[in-house]
């Protein structure tokens, strides 16, 4: 397997702290390409599966919009077109809040938590091709990642 060194053909950075967060996107990059590949057969997005995710997480209960948007991986994706996409699917369904009539309660079908089960069970399978990392190393590099975020 190639160096990140190699795949960008560039051996001289100005710091290994350049060259650690240069490398952290350009990997990035590479998983969101393996995800979309994985997902192209369930003809969803990211963003749509993000979304899926967070409603399954909220299950049984609804959740407003700001709610979704407060945990998505990209919260500046547009959740009103994506959430239209998914009712359109038959994955997810709207309705009106009783408290606020200006805010919408949303909620993941049957359909769709049968979707991220069969997603959940093709991951699996895949598992060992899009990740090469045993517990432990993923432990760690969340500490990582978590400490880079820090303020």
């Amino acid at each position: 397997m190639a160096t990140f060194e190699q795949e960008i053909k560039q051996s001289n950075f100005a710091s290994e702290q350049l060259k650690s967060t240069l490398n952290v996107l350009f990997t990035a990059n590479c998983l969101y390409n393996k995800i979309t590949t994985a997902l192209k057969p369930f003809n969803l997005t990211h963003e749509q599966f993000n979304v899926l995710r967070i409603l399954r997480g909220g299950h049984p209960n609804c959740m407003c919009q700001k709610d979704i948007l407060s945990r998505m991986i990209a919260p500046n994706s547009n959740l009103t077109l994506i959430i239209k996409k998914l009712v359109n699917k038959n994955w997810v369904v709207v309705g009106k809040s009783e408290t606020d009539r200006r805010e919408y309660m949303i909620q993941i079908t049957e359909s769709g938590l049968d979707l991220l089960t069969q997603i959940d069970d093709s991951f699996k399978s895949q598992n060992e091709q899009m990740n090469k990392l045993s517990a432990s190393e993923a432990f760690h590099l969340n500490a990582l990642l978590d400490k880079l975020r820090e303020g």
